[in-house]
């Protein structure tokens, strides 16, 4: 079946037809969902008006105003279901600092609507082919437009999640290094913001370039407690947070320093091996399948051939 067909026709009309129905149904005034400040708008004491030329912003067309009006509905849903699958605003600035990146959320929901639209672009060629070479329903090819564009949203997203992770891993293995150069600085004599800005200036990696931006708002006139604890806010790494916490209680009640960090260097070492020892257990458990399903069977098969090849021998 083809495009031009009657029935592919009629399907894609039919499906214009319901969607035009649905959004008259949905966005009319009368079943519109209204916030709260529409509902209180009515009672308010009104100012006085003023004139349409001395309202800020440059005058909108009549085109512009109705493809506004018409699109604007559909636009905030898009969007609250695009917050739904990714999170809101102050989630998604959360998990841009936690990847270290240094955008905004406006950037990267231009980053998921690039996606969005180059999975629709993937999914509608897949879509033509299906129609057009295999015959398959065009409610199918849209079908495969609307996952293509999801999956390109998701993806995105997925893939933040996936810095995270591998940031998180990264400042794991760098922490309890550069928790013994703090100490060894500190106890050779330094103030803690000279051993931070010593750490980041002498070492690479994601844990020293963040130490930098500590000492960097630290210069910036930030206490340095709130610095340390800014730290572990922006880092994926819950050990981290407890260490800017500990390294800030030390400083504000004369705690010694020096063995405040190496604490807190045993205690990364010590969360190391456990997390070494976990995921070795989990290793362990999925050496089992290819133990089962291939090694086991090979041997049993080595084990009874020779034996049922002697018994043929000797029928």
């Amino acid at each position: 079946m083809t495009l031009d067909h009657p029935l592919a026709i009629g399907a894609v009309l039919g499906l214009l037809l319901g969607l035009g129905l649905v959004l008259l149904i949905l966005d009319n005034p009368w079943t519109r969902r209204r916030d709260l400040a529409a509902r209180i708008d009515p009672y308010l004491r009104r100012g006085t008006a003023r004139s349409s030329l001395l309202a800020p912003g440059a005058p909108t067309t009549g085109a512009a105003s109705v493809l506004r009006v018409l699109a604007g509905p559909l636009a905030d849903r898009a969007i609250g279901l695009l917050e739904r699958l990714t999170g809101n605003a102050a989630q998604l600035e959360r998990r841009l600092r936690l990847a270290g990146r240094r955008g905004s959320v406006e950037g990267f929901r231009v980053e998921q609507v690039v996606w969005g639209i180059g999975g629709g672009v993937i999914g509608l060629v897949l879509a033509l082919a299906a129609v057009t070479m295999r015959g398959a329903s065009p409610v199918l090819g849209l079908a495969l437009i609307v996952l293509g564009v999801v999956g390109g949203v998701v993806a995105r997203d997925y893939l933040l999640s996936s810095a995270i992770s591998r940031r998180g891993a990264r400042m794991a293995r760098e922490f309890p290094t550069v928790a013994d150069l703090l100490a060894l600085a500190v106890a050779a004599g330094e103030g803690p913001v000279a051993a931070m800005e010593r750490v980041a200036r002498t070492s690479r990696g994601a844990l020293p370039a963040e130490f930098a931006a500590t000492v960097a708002e630290i210069r910036a006139g930030a206490t340095v407690s709130q610095a340390l604890i800014g730290l572990g806010d922006r880092t994926p790494l819950d050990a981290l947070g407890r260490f800017g916490e500990g390294v800030a209680v030390a400083i504000e009640r004369g705690t010694p320093l020096a063995d405040v960090l190496r604490a807190q260097a045993q205690d990364a070492r010590e969360a190391s091996k456990r997390d070494l020892m976990e995921i070795a257990g989990r290793r362990e458990i999925a050496m089992m399948i290819p133990v089962v399903f291939f090694i086991l069977p090979l041997v049993i098969v080595f084990a009874v051939f020779p034996g049922i090849a002697v018994l043929d021998i000797s029928l």
